[in-house]
């Protein structure tokens, strides 16, 4: 049913997307609420953003005595993106994220080794992508807490043993698994060419109220194991297959065959933007740059140098992609990778 949504509501629902804290989305979630059209066709909607307010407010209280049940893991995303590691039992996933991440994430020839949320820093150039190593998931058991786990995700690594016959049923399993909790495995990366891809879900205008809650993951296909020989077009067969085309990479973690191409294809994929700040009259700091994405603006950079600065911001100088060095821009200018700016306040 056609529900006219307003532009507040449009707003309201991308922050609340973007936001990572849960008072944020406490926040965001009364604000859409507050602005979606009340009548018939948004009912089940307005019901589940109640629902979640609830449950962040509960959160934030802590919980009741005797109340929730179970644990809750959520991991606080840290460097440039988060990332999590799914996939089906055995598949190499842990071996992976050790060799990637340094970790000691827990791994063997059995299933189930891993049984909570495992963190850890997969290095590129002078910036970190977090690596989540998660339990795997099967047509039998997926840890009830999953799904709140990989709310706060920038992005999927679908793990899976190309020498297993099974790993056609395995990623249907996990989809199907996932999409009952309204996570979406999705092929389309913003970054990555349109060969390297198949077109995803479509992000144009609508008049309808998309399902706010849904998590929608760009996924990259790991085909491990690789050491084992697999035929060469292996990969694409499995594709086929599934009836998807996920940006694939072959890899080893015994050998460390395909490990140096993961990296840089998160980062690109992912469009990973990095600028770096300076105080007026000093150098650079070109240690630790600031990460935002690709349509990101100097306001963006702010907000993450300190809220007082963003709300305080006049203008700021530029240099790199810029007409000149030093050039005077605005806070909605849009910065570029590399670049250097020098924030001004009012």
């Amino acid at each position: 049913m056609p529900t006219n949504v307003t532009a507040e509501y449009k707003k309201a629902e991308q922050a609340f997307r973007q936001a990572r804290e849960p008072r944020d989305r406490l926040m965001c979630l009364k604000e859409m609420l507050r602005t979606i059209p009340k009548h018939k066709g948004t009912e089940h909607v307005q019901a589940d953003i109640k629902t979640r307010i609830k449950q962040l407010t509960e959160e934030l209280a802590g919980a009741k005595k005797g109340g929730r049940k179970g644990p809750s893991y959520t991991v606080r995303p840290e460097g440039a993106a988060q990332v999590c590691l799914i996939g089906p039992p055995n598949a190499g996933k842990s071996s992976l994220h050790a060799r990637l991440t340094g970790s000691h994430s827990p791994s063997g020839p059995y299933p189930y080794t891993t049984q909570m949320p495992v963190p850890g820093m997969l290095p590129f150039e002078d910036v970190h992508v977090q690596l989540i190593d998660l339990p795997p998931v099967s047509a039998d058991f997926m840890e009830p807490w999953l799904a709140n786990t990989l709310q706060p995700s920038d992005a999927a690594m679908l793990i899976v043993d190309i020498n297993d016959p099974d790993c056609v049923d395995h990623i249907q399993v996990i989809r199907q698994r996932l999409a009952a909790k309204k996570i979406v495995l999705e092929e389309h990366w913003p970054g990555l060419a349109p060969e390297d891809v198949c077109v995803g879900i479509d992000e144009g205008e609508t008049d309808y109220v998309r399902d706010p809650f849904q998590i929608v993951l760009p996924t990259l296909l790991i085909a491990s194991k690789c050491d084992l020989n697999p035929e060469p077009d292996e990969v694409r067969v499995l594709e086929e297959l599934l009836g998807v085309r996920f940006p694939a990479i072959a890899t080893s973690a015994q050998t460390g065959s395909g490990l140096h191409r993961l990296a840089s294809t998160l980062f690109k994929g992912l469009e990973i933007v990095r600028v770096y700040t300076k105080a007026p009259g000093r150098e650079a700091d070109l240690d630790r740059p600031f990460t935002v994405r690709r349509g990101d603006t100097v306001a963006d950079v702010a907000r993450l140098v300190h809220k007082d600065i963003a709300e305080k911001l006049k203008f700021a100088r530029l240099w790199g992609s810029g007409q000149f060095d030093g050039q005077q821009v605005g806070p909605e200018h849009l910065v570029a990778d590399r670049d250097i700016v020098e924030l001004h306040v009012r």
